[in-house]
């Protein structure tokens, strides 16, 4: 299908390819692209690509997040080009365009791991920034090892349920509970700019904190996200990363099961949609080079409730990214 013109882009001189116009072409047809937006083959000058990673082999627990990329994609139809809530219209400000997936190894973690990091590296050479559509979190340790041999070590801003620093699992050091100790081991973070937020339940030891600590992390739980409130938790992320070069890594299961159910390892008690995308929406004021989000696990989703989550996070990383240029 021919791309139509673009849906309520400004006219005149913006030579920028945007979504399908919906007044053409109904939301629900067409070819599910992330926002319906152009595929990586019908633009020219890119400043961010979207690239799906269909990868799951590193779960621990419910498997299905190789389904995510595909679930987010048809969950971000309704996506509109202008956000009120941060005044910008990112996809006239920003080219954004849909790589589709990355072809990986389903039945090794290894291989995956280097396929991974090779094809953020080629898209990255293609875009100054890319958003990335898991699978699950095990593709964050090869999407930073690609973001730092650009930008050096790198602040991280990590939502999710869980650490995600631990050692090993059945013997296996890659896996969706590791990459952040593996990214700390191989001199990827700067530690002093690297926070989780959202996390929250049980631990196997009081020493997984102590561990955690060790590597640079600061934690603001759930539980601490309500008692701060969010203007207090916005301050302590922003004076945290400060003006350093920042990835984003949204774990879904940092929102509350009953508001995304679809996902590997649920916990209860997690953040409200609003709170996660009001968060998100102020890093706009750093410098943002690149995001993934994650865990999304298709299968136990209903009604598209975890999906369409994912999707307005992905499009608030856009429009943060965007705010950032204008």
């Amino acid at each position: 299908m021919a791309h139509e013109p673009p849906e309520e882009l400004p006219a005149g001189g913006d030579e920028r390819l945007g979504p399908v116009d919906a007044t053409i072409v109904p939301r629900f047809a067409g070819i599910a692209t992330f926002a319906r937006l152009p595929r990586l083959d019908e633009v020219s000058a890119p400043d961010v690509v979207i690239s799906g990673i269909p990868f799951d082999s590193g779960t621990t627990y419910r498997p299905g997040a190789r389904f995510g990329p595909a679930h987010i994609r048809e969950s971000s139809r309704l996506l509109r080009p202008y956000n009120p809530a941060l005044d910008v219209e990112p996809f006239a400000a920003l080219q954004v365009a849909d790589a589709g997936d990355l072809a990986v190894n389903p039945f090794s973690i290894e291989e995956a791991i280097v396929t991974i990091e090779h094809g953020a590296s080629d898209l990255l050479g293609q875009a100054g920034r890319l958003v990335s559509l898991g699978g699950d979190h095990t593709v964050a340790l090869p999407l930073l090892r690609a973001f730092v041999a650009r930008h050096g070590p790198l602040a991280v801003v990590h939502f999710d349920a869980h650490l995600d620093t631990w050692d090993t699992y059945f013997g296996a050091r890659f896996t969706h509970g590791t990459p952040f100790r593996r990214a700390a081991e191989e001199g990827l973070l700067d530690p002093t700019g690297c926070l989780h937020v959202g996390s929250r339940g049980p631990l196997y030891s009081r020493s997984d904190l102590s561990e955690d600590a060790s590597f640079g992390f600061q934690v603001v739980t759930s539980i601490e996200v309500e008692r701060m409130g969010l203007d207090a938790v916005v301050d302590r992320v922003l004076t945290r990363v400060g003006d350093r070069p920042t990835y984003l890594s949204v774990d879904i299961d940092v929102l509350d099961p009953g508001l995304a159910p679809g996902t590997g390892t649920p916990e209860a008690g997690g953040l409200t949609s609003r709170e996660l995308l009001a968060m998100v929406r102020a890093l706009s004021d750093v410098n943002l080079v690149g995001a993934d989000v994650v865990e999304v696990s298709p299968a136990y989703d209903h009604a598209q409730i975890t999906g369409i989550a994912a999707a307005h996070v992905c499009y608030e990383v856009l429009s943060a990214m965007a705010k950032a240029t204008s």
